[in-house]
């Protein structure tokens, strides 16, 4: 017996426990779906990130071999959109991979895409300044990363969640890198930084170190590694070099332009071992799905049979089974032993305790997907009410935050408490 439509004579708690089981591993079989989009995602992001920066660079110097080299990371970001459009074409929307938020969120998301042929017609023909360009392909990239984050939100199994968490926290650290990187080469090939610039730069290192934090408390032990050796390496002293000479540039103390394309590279190189780092994440991820499927499936059948053997036992004589009512001392009217009861009780109460520990555990894994998104449902409403810039607004809640003595997240909590909470 492996099906509902067979467990019908069996016991109501065995009834409802093997439908757990089931519905257990069905979620756990969308949520493969949903990490395979989480990659595609990544592999876009990671794609269009180089096209923002080097679009860039041709905007600061529009050189035909600039354009050439432009032309290549499209290419590769053309790619990836196919990949993840052929993916989401193939996602079952009536399953659990359709969840609302999710399904939302691609919505958006496929809207999004729509722009983006007129965005590099205008990179092309210079109808746009890099800070334009910038903003462009980061609410772009911000509408792919929102997705990850429904991903992550909505994953029901701890473990499964917590390698989302580690996931999506990288790539938005990777995603503010990224931008570290457009607004580094934008001012690099004017030669200076204004105050505007200089601002946006050390908010952005800012967030990287918070997101990377969050990262290390959920990341598996492999992606921590190869991630403390990209900090320990050359690129990172590279990097740092070229911030300090970032900060010290003014109106009156321009650089050479050709620093722009050397900054460029250092940053590239960062990214591109950043990108290593995702791929063992996606790769974890994967391995964290087909164990938890595994253990499921275990689980189900163990259940399943258990249930053969009532279904024997009924087969053979009447079965007047109530788990409340029998006395697990006596053998019951009904024939059935002592120690099967025993046994059906012992998978309720078993699977009741796991469900329990099961909560807990997914309620800390998206503490930090929380917090963050309270933050910025903060930053949406100081935008929408004050009509502060995404940056001004994130100012705004620093300041609050240091001048009260209060966490960000409990900031964002006061300034919109009547906005949804995530979950």
């Amino acid at each position: 017996m492996s099906g509902a439509a067979e467990d019908g004579a069996l016991p109501a708690a065995l009834r409802f426990m093997l439908a757990a089981g089931r519905r257990e591993l069905e979620s756990l079989q969308d949520l493969v779906a949903t990490s395979e989009l989480a990659t595609l995602l990544g592999q876009f992001v990671h794609d269009l990130q180089k096209e923002r920066g080097w679009s860039n660079i041709y905007l600061g110097q529009p050189l035909p071999e600039r354009l050439d080299v432009l032309e290549g990371f499209s290419a590769h970001a053309v790619h990836s959109e196919r990949e993840l459009r052929r993916c989401l074409e193939g996602m079952d929307l009536r399953t659990g991979a359709g969840r609302p938020r999710l399904l939302a969120r691609i919505a958006h998301l496929l809207d999004a895409l729509e722009g983006l042929p007129r965005l590099r017609r205008q990179v092309r023909e210079q109808r746009l300044d890099a800070a334009q360009a910038t903003a462009e392909f980061t609410r772009l990239i911000g509408s792919l990363l929102a997705a990850v984050f429904e991903a992550a939100d909505g994953g029901m199994d701890p473990a499964v969640t917590r390698s989302l968490v580690a996931m999506f926290n990288f790539m938005q650290g990777k995603e503010l890198a990224g931008q570290e990187r457009a607004t580094g080469v934008a001012g690099f090939s004017a030669g200076w930084f204004d105050a505007g610039q200089q601002a946006t730069m050390q908010r952005l290192r800012e967030g990287q170190q918070r997101c990377f934090a969050v990262f290390g408390e959920h990341a598996c032990d492999g992606a921590m590694t190869l991630w403390t050796s990209v900090q320990a390496g050359t690129v990172a002293t590279d990097l740092l070099q070229l911030r300090k000479v970032a900060e010290r540039t003014g109106a009156d103390q321009q650089v050479a332009g050709p620093l722009a394309e050397i900054w460029f590279d250092v940053c590239t190189r960062r990214i591109d071992a950043m990108r290593e780092v995702e791929n063992l994440l996606a790769q974890d991820l994967l391995q964290v799905c087909r164990q938890s499927i595994d253990r499921a499936r275990a689980e189900l059948d163990s259940r399943r049979m258990l249930s053969r053997r009532l279904a024997q036992l009924a087969d053979s004589q009447p079965l007047l089974f109530s788990m409340q009512a029998s006395t697990l001392d006596h053998p019951p009217p009904d024939g059935i032993s002592p120690e099967l009861n025993r046994s059906i009780l012992d998978r309720v109460r078993e699977q009741a305790l796991r469900l329990q520990q099961l909560d807990a555990e997914l309620a800390k894994a998206r503490a930090a997907l929380q917090e963050r998104h309270k933050v910025e449902l903060a930053k949406r409403r100081l935008e929408a009410e004050l009509g502060l810039s995404e940056q001004a607004a994130h100012e705004r809640l620093q300041r609050i935050s240091m001048e009260s003595g209060a966490r960000l997240v409990d900031v964002a909590a006061k300034i919109c408490p009547d906005l949804p909470q995530p979950g």
